[in-house]
């Protein structure tokens, strides 16, 4: 809802931000990529969480739709935070 409205809150985004790294590994691939998009549409850029959904990400990318794939790959692009490894298994 935030980053739908464009709203910037700081202090809200770093909490989640160490949240959902602790609780990476039980999101569904619908919800990393909503956490990816919702970071990168604020650009607030949050390197260890990033760089979870991108490990994460990796592991199922079998199981992500067409549009998940695009949207995470967008969300990293936009933020100006290549991942190679997770770029190569959405190329695959």
């Amino acid at each position: 809802a935030f980053a739908t409205l464009g709203v910037r809150a700081p202090q809200l985004f770093d909490a989640i931000a160490r949240e959902s790294e602790q609780r990476i590994g039980s999101f569904k691939p619908q919800e990393l990529v909503n956490t990816a998009w919702a970071f990168a549409t604020l650009g607030v850029r949050a390197p260890q969480l990033f760089d979870a959904i991108a490990r994460e990400s990796e592991q199922r990318i079998g199981s992500f739709k067409p549009q998940e794939l695009a949207d995470t790959a967008w969300a990293f692009a936009t933020l100006g935070m290549p991942d190679p490894q997770l770029f190569d298994a959405i190329a695959r």
